[in-house]
């Protein structure tokens, strides 16, 4: 029998053994060796170790990363339109390799998918890597994958991913066919000059038409039917096919081990230990810890303290050699200083740089502020540790004389902002309130050009002391491809959203009865135009068929104005909008009727007022809360009523002349998170 110091001194072993599972692999071994040493000889300790096993078992085995030479290392993407099963393929992938374990019941879903957010969305965010071992051709094979995002707004995250990669898996749904972000992010894929294996995945679905589809990238992409892969990522059907054909088609990465090493970086992560963790594609020579390395962009030095892959977790070797991808940790404290696209090399053998990527550039900006001011300095905290993740936003301080001290940030996308919020939310326990979302303006001066994404820093354009020579406003090259019958809604959406150089082809016949063709419609539109609700008319009017895409177009001259509003004669900053001066009658109008519905009232009549320039446009009166003043009066002569309604009256407008209507922050908060913005 055990003492009862014993009994709690096993019971407290087992659960650190259960704990240890959780850690990193090195933290894991350095825990059970103290246990273990701690422990009195009179223990259980056959059960001990059995535990010991357990966990050591759920250890992945250390890579022998000399072991793979370029010849069988194949470094592949899976690019698709948005919701196409790309993160079900990789499930598959990681499990047919034995990369994960196989579930008895259910399925792995969304293995490389680790934030919150994707997994309550279903959508990828972040690009994610992992390596697998697989056997083929009597070989070991080292497949480095990469799972993209597939919405228009994480475009420049698939850039980046693609740059570390010589093949690419195109994945097409069976039954939707080739989509707008399919053609996009083929024609990326097709600039670097990589091998596309194109995959037709959900042909298990009832509605699926692969011989159609097939069709359709042939004559969209030239791309041979027979060289397409027929498969169904949920049930595993035909995915040995897609390792088969990453095996054969993709060629392998070139590099030399003999020349001086140059790492080439296209992602980082932050960890709160270690500091930046960069994800690199060696190109030539070896990389180790201990290794001193410097940046070709910053000069800055480092040591590394850690290489190792995704396995999918972090797994750490002793080197990683040339075309092989992993990650590397030193010390790099700054995320601004992992530059993404930088080439590092072995202090003292400088290298040639490799082209690096176009940075990203924000195409909507939003102001972000607590809803209790006190929480500024949290938020801002909260913000700058959110951004070490996400390297695409911009950042800078602002404030407002209604909501106070605030970001103004900048975001690829309406979807990336919306993200972004969410985030915030869900792993700071942010309490915000984010502003109508803008787009950067161009303001050409006679004898100067400024950039401006704050409505509340736009010139009034109608003064002639302004010296304003022209305004521009970005626009986008954008396509919508769509069923043949939904062409004229589609149509007549753009041009309510002032689209220009409007044209059509048909991408297929339709020639089967069940199905209509389809057409690709493009035009240039105003980006402010679709930073609304521009997509969720696309969506409501095609049923759900339309699919969007759009890149950056540059910019061109507009008749823009900005719009104020008055509360009570005085404005309100946080309100102001850029308006295209063929809609600000329709704008000011809703804005308006809104916030009739949400200012309180007061004791004093207050006019609420959208101007542009000195002329108001629209208004609406928000009547005063009255009290009953004759209530006290029964009977007499009927003067001594009007007498007492003469001075109320005379008090309101005292109090109206001199009263300042403060908008609540729920008020801002009710306008704001309205999408009829």
């Amino acid at each position: 029998m055990l003492s009862q110091h014993d009994q709690h001194a096993l019971t407290l072993s087992k659960f650190v053994l259960l704990a240890t599972r959780e850690m990193l692999p090195g933290w894991r071994h350095a825990c059970l060796k103290v246990l273990l040493r701690r422990q009195p000889v009179r223990w259980s300790i056959s059960r001990l170790l059995s535990s010991t096993a357990v966990c050591l078992a759920a250890t992945p085995k250390s890579l022998r990363m000399e072991e793979f030479p370029c010849e069988v290392i194949r470094n592949f993407s899976i690019i698709a339109h948005i919701d196409h099963g790309k993160s079900t393929l990789a499930d598959r992938l990681l499990e047919l390799t034995g990369t994960i374990e196989t579930k008895s019941t259910g399925l792995n879903q969304q293995v490389l998918d680790k934030l919150k957010v994707e997994r309550e969305r279903g959508i990828t965010v972040k690009a994610q890597t992992a390596s697998m071992i697989h056997m083929a051709n009597g070989k070991q094979h080292l497949l480095n994958l990469i799972d993209t995002p597939g919405h228009v707004d994480f475009a420049w995250e698939v850039s980046r991913s693609l740059a570390a990669c010589q093949g690419a898996l195109l994945l097409v749904d069976a039954s939707q066919g080739v989509q707008a972000q399919s053609i996009s992010v083929f024609h990326i894929a097709k600039e670097r000059g990589l091998k596309i294996i194109p995959v037709l995945t959900k042909i298990d679905l009832p509605a699926s038409q692969p011989e159609r589809m097939a069709a359709q990238l042939q004559s969209t992409f030239g791309i041979d039917p027979s060289e397409i892969l027929h498969i169904s990522a949920k049930t595993g059907q035909g995915v040995g096919a897609v390792l088969r054909a990453i095996v054969d088609r993709i060629p392998p990465p070139s590099g030399n081990i003999n020349s001086p090493l140059k790492a080439f970086m296209f992602d980082s992560l932050y960890d709160r230990y270690r500091g930046v963790i960069s994800l690199v594609s060696i190109q030539d020579g070896i990389i180790q810890k201990g290794d001193k390395i410097a940046s070709c962009h910053t000069r800055k030095k480092y040591e590394i303290t850690e290489v190792g892959v995704m396995h999918p977790e972090e797994v750490p070797t002793s080197s990683l050699q040339p075309g092989q991808v992993g990650y590397i940790a030193c010390n790099m404290k700054e995320s601004s200083e992992a530059h993404i696209g930088d080439t590092l090399h072995r202090v003292g053998a400088l290298v040639d740089p490799m082209p690096g990527f176009q940075p990203s550039k924000a195409m909507v900006y939003a102001g972000v502020f607590p809803v209790d001011s006190n929480d500024f300095i949290k938020l801002e905290e909260s913000i700058k540790r959110l951004t070490l993740t996400d390297r695409s936003v911009t950042i800078q301080r602002e404030s407002s004389t209604a909501l106070g001290q605030g970001c103004r940030l900048g975001f690829l996308g309406t979807l990336h902002m919306d993200v972004f919020r969410q985030r915030l939310e869900d792993e700071y326990d942010a309490n915000i309130i984010i502003t109508a979302p803008t787009v950067p303006y161009k303001i050409i001066y006679k004898d100067k050009t400024v950039m401006i994404s704050n409505p509340t820093e736009f010139p009034d354009t109608s003064d002639t002391s302004c010296k304003v020579k022209q305004v521009q406003e970005p626009v986008v090259n954008a396509s919508i491809i769509v069923p043949e019958e939904y062409m004229g809604e589609m149509m007549n959406l753009c041009f309510a959203h002032r689209a220009e150089n409007l044209d059509h082809r048909y991408l297929d016949s339709g020639s089967t009865s069940e199905a209509s063709a389809r057409a690709i419609l493009t035009c240039t539109l105003p980006l402010s135009e679709i930073v609304t609700d521009f997509f969720d008319q696309l969506k409501s009017r095609s049923s759900g068929y339309a699919s969007f895409d759009y890149e950056d177009g540059g910019y061109k001259a507009s008749d823009l104005a900005k719009m104020v509003f008055l509360l009570n004669g005085k404005p309100v900053d946080a309100l102001a909008l850029i308006v295209h001066r063929s809609a600000q009658h329709e704008v000011g109008k809703k804005w308006v009727k809104k916030l009739h519905k949400v200012i309180p009232r007061q004791l004093f009549e207050v006019p609420i007022q959208a101007a542009v320039g000195k002329k108001i446009i629209a208004r609406e009166t928000l009547s005063a809360m009255r009290a009953d003043v004759t209530a006290g009066l029964y009977g007499g002569h009927y003067e001594r009523k009007m007498k007492h309604l003469e001075n109320q009256k005379e008090s309101k407008r005292k109090m109206k002349r001199i009263g300042s209507v403060d908008l609540p922050q729920d008020a801002f908060f009710d306008i704001l998170s309205t999408k009829s913005n």
